[in-house]
C-alpha cells in the first residue's frame, strides 16, 4: 500500500489583481506574477523544499525543456522514492503528489511565504487530501479536490482586510492602499506614490517584457509590444479608443475530464502533462499567428509613415497589440480599438486550426468564445476587462443555447462599442440602448461561421455588410445617409422599407448576407428578419473594423519597398 497526499493550488481574485489598474505597465507586471505564482514558483519552491534535506527528493517535471522532461519522464513516485512529484501547472492550477502530507504543508509554506513578500495581493489556495495509490484512482481524488474543496474554501474563505495605514498616510494611487514610495520614472511618466502590491508588479514589468518579445520574436520582425496604451496606436484628434479582449475556450473543463477519466494513475498524470503542455501552447501559437497578420498589415506610406492597412499610423516602433494573459484557453489582450473586432475573429480563427492533444484527427476540435470591449483610451481598465468577460459568458450562452437544435461546439463573439461612458450591466445595456418595439436592434452575439445553412448572425455576414456600407459607391462617403437609415432601422420594417424606396436603394434592398436558403432576401428588403435587426450593429461598428486579412490593389508597399 502506498499513501501519498495529493495537492491542488489555485488563486483568487486574480481579475481585479491584474486589471485593477489603468497603467498597462502594472497590468503587465501583475499578469506576470500571476503567471509564476503557480508555475515557476511552484517548481523553484519544489527544489528549496529538497534542499531542506539531503535525502530528499523531488521532480519538477517542466514541459518549456522536451529533451529532459517527457511526460511520462522518471524518476515517479511510486517507483523511486521521491518525496514530491509535480503532476502539472496549467490553466491556473497546480496539481503535486508527496509522499507525507507534512511535506505538503511544508511546500505550501514556502510558496506562500514567496508569495506573501513578493507578490503581495495574490491570494493563494491550497487543499490537500491522502489517498492510496493502489486502490484509487488519482482521477476522481483531483476532481474531487477542484469541484469541492477548492470552490467550498473559495467560498469560505474570509477576504483579507488590508492595514489602511494609522494617522495621516498618503495612498498609491491604482490600489488606494498605504503609499511606501514614489515610482521610478518612466518616459515622461511623473513618479507617483504606490503600494508594496504596486512596487511588486513594477520591478517585474522588465522581466515580463523580455519573456513575452523573446516568446513573440519570430513572428515580431522589428517591432516591440506597448508598454503604455498610448503607445497603442491612437490617433489624437481622430480616434483615441482602445480594446479589451477576453477569450475562452469552450468546454476546456469537460476535455480533460474525459481525457483523464478511466486511466490508471500514472497514465492520468502522462495525459494531463501532455494535454495541459499542448493546450497552453495552442493559445501561444495562435496569438503568434495573430501578431504576424498583424505585421504584415502595416505598410510604409509616400511620406514614410508606417501605417496599418494605410488607416493610420502607428506610434514610433511598438505595434498596436499586446497580450497580458497568454497560453492556454484564457487569453486576454489589449489593441487599438480599430483593430479590436477584426483581431478577436482572427485569434478564434487561429486557435480553431490548433492540434492538441486527443484531436490531431479533426475530432474535437478546439473552439472559443470572445467577448469585445472598446472603450475610450483612458476609462477605467478593469470595468472593460469586466464588460469583455460578461460579452464572453453572453457568447459561451449563444453557444450553448445553439447546441439545443443539435448543433456541435462553435466558436462564438459579441462585442461592445462604448463611444462615452458604460452605465450598467451589458443586459442592461441592451435592453436600455437596443430593444425597440420591433425587437432587438443588437444581432449580436454571432457565430465565427456558418453551421448551417440558414445561419446568417456570423462574422462572415457581419463583415460583408460593414464592407458594404463602408466601399459601395452608394453608400461610401455617404454619412448623412448612414445615419438616417440608422435611424429608420429603430421604427421597424414599414419604416425602413420607405427609406429604401425613397432613397431610390439599387432593388430597394440593403446587403445581402451569404446565406443559402433564401431568408438573407427578406432580411435585405426589410432590414429585420425574426424581430432581429441584422444592419444597426454593422453601421455602429463602421468606423471599428479594418479588415486586415484581405489585399487589395490600394494597399501601399510593405516596409521592403519603395513607395513611389
Amino acid at each position: 500500500m502506498k499513501n501519498f497526499t495529493v495537492t491542488v493550488l489555485d488563486t483568487t481574485g486574480i481579475q481585479p489583481y491584474i486589471f485593477g489598474s489603468n497603467r498597462l505597465r502594472e497590468n503587465i507586471g501583475a499578469s506576470y506574477l500571476v503567471s509564476q505564482a503557480t508555475d515557476d514558483w511552484a517548481r523553484e519552491a519544489l527544489d528549496t523544499f529538497a534542499r531542506q534535506d539531503i535525502n530528499r527528493k523531488v521532480y519538477a517535471f517542466n514541459p518549456k525543456y522536451p529533451k529532459k522532461h517527457q511526460p511520462d519522464a522518471k524518476p515517479r513516485i511510486e517507483d523511486d522514492g521521491l518525496a514530491a512529484e509535480l503532476v502539472y501547472a496549467g490553466g491556473g492550477n497546480t496539481v503535486l503528489l508527496f509522499s507525507d502530507k507534512q511535506y505538503a504543508v511544508q511546500f505550501t509554506q514556502i510558496l506562500s511565504k514567496r508569495i506573501l513578500e513578493e507578490a503581495p495581493g495574490i491570494n493563494l489556495l491550497a487543499v490537500h487530501q491522502e489517498f492510496d495509490w493502489d486502490s484509487q484512482s488519482l482521477y476522481d481524488v483531483v476532481q474531487n479536490l477542484m469541484k469541492n474543496d477548492l470552490d467550498a474554501k473559495k467560498r469560505s474563505r474570509i477576504p483579507s482586510a488590508p492595514l489602511l495605514g494609522l494617522g495621516v498616510t498618503a495612498t498609491c494611487r491604482s490600489t488606494q492602499l498605504v503609499g511606501v514610495k514614489m515610482s521610478e520614472p518612466f518616459e515622461d511618466d511623473a513618479p507617483y506614490l504606490i503600494s508594496t502590491e504596486i512596487d511588486a508588479k513594477l520591478k517585474l514589468v522588465p522581466q515580463a517584457n523580455d519573456k513575452l518579445q523573446q516568446m513573440f520574436v519570430t513572428s515580431l520582425g522589428s517591432y516591440e509590444f506597448p508598454l503604455r496604451t498610448d503607445e497603442m496606436g491612437r490617433s489624437e484628434g481622430d480616434s483615441s479608443y482602445s480594446a479589451v479582449i477576453h477569450a475562452d475556450g469552450n468546454g476546456m473543463g469537460k476535455r480533460f475530464q474525459k481525457f483523464g477519466k478511466d486511466k490508471c494513475n500514472r497514465d492520468y498524470i502522462i495525459a494531463m502533462r501532455e494535454l495541459s503542455h499542448s493546450v497552453n501552447q495552442a493559445g501561444i501559437d495562435a496569438l503568434k499567428e495573430v501578431v504576424e497578420i498583424l505585421v504584415k498589415s502595416i505598410k510604409v506610406d509616400s511620406e514614410g509613415k508606417r501605417k496599418v492597412k494605410g488607416q493610420f499610423e502607428i506610434k514610433d516602433n511598438y505595434l498596436p497589440f499586446r497580450p497580458l494573459v497568454y497560453g492556454g484557453d484564457d487569453i486576454t489582450f489589449v489593441c487599438d480599438g480599430r483593430l479590436g473586432l477584426e483581431l478577436a475573429a482572427i485569434f478564434l480563427q487561429e486557435f480553431e486550426k490548433q492540434l492538441v492533444v486527443g484531436n490531431e484527427n479533426g475530432k474535437n476540435p478546439l473552439t472559443a468564445c470572445a467577448g469585445i470591449c472598446v472603450v475610450k483610451t483612458h476609462y477605467p481598465f478593469a470595468r472593460a476587462y469586466q464588460l469583455s468577460e460578461d460579452l464572453c459568458r453572453k457568447a459561451k450562452g449563444f453557444v450553448k443555447d445553439e447546441k439545443k437544435f443539435g448543433k456541435e461546439d462553435f466558436s462564438a463573439l459579441d462585442w461592445h462599442l462604448a463611444a462615452s461612458g458604460l452605465s450598467g450591466s451589458i443586459s442592461e445595456i441592451r435592453q436600455r440602448e437596443f430593444q425597440v418595439p420591433a425587437g432587438s436592434l443588437s444581432m449580436r452575439p454571432i457565430s465565427l461561421k456558418k453551421q448551417i445553412d440558414s445561419d446568417w448572425r456570423t462574422w462572415e455576414g457581419f463583415t460583408k455588410v460593414v464592407k458594404h456600407f463602408n466601399e459601395d459607391e452608394e453608400w461610401n462617403g455617404r454619412h448623412n445617409k448612414v445615419i438616417a437609415l440608422r435611424d429608420v432601422l429603430r421604427q421597424g420594417i414599414d419604416v425602413t422599407q420607405k427609406f429604401l424606396k425613397n432613397y431610390r436603394i439599387k432593388d430597394e434592398q440593403l446587403p445581402t448576407f451569404p446565406e443559402s436558403s433564401g431568408r438573407s432576401e427578406n432580411l435585405a428588403k426589410d432590414g429585420w428578419l425574426d424581430r432581429v435587426c441584422g444592419y444597426f450593429d454593422a453601421i455602429e461598428a463602421m468606423d471599428f473594423y479594418i479588415s486586415l486579412r484581405e489585399q487589395s490593389n490600394a494597399d501601399l508597399p510593405n516596409e521592403n519597398q519603395t513607395a513611389e
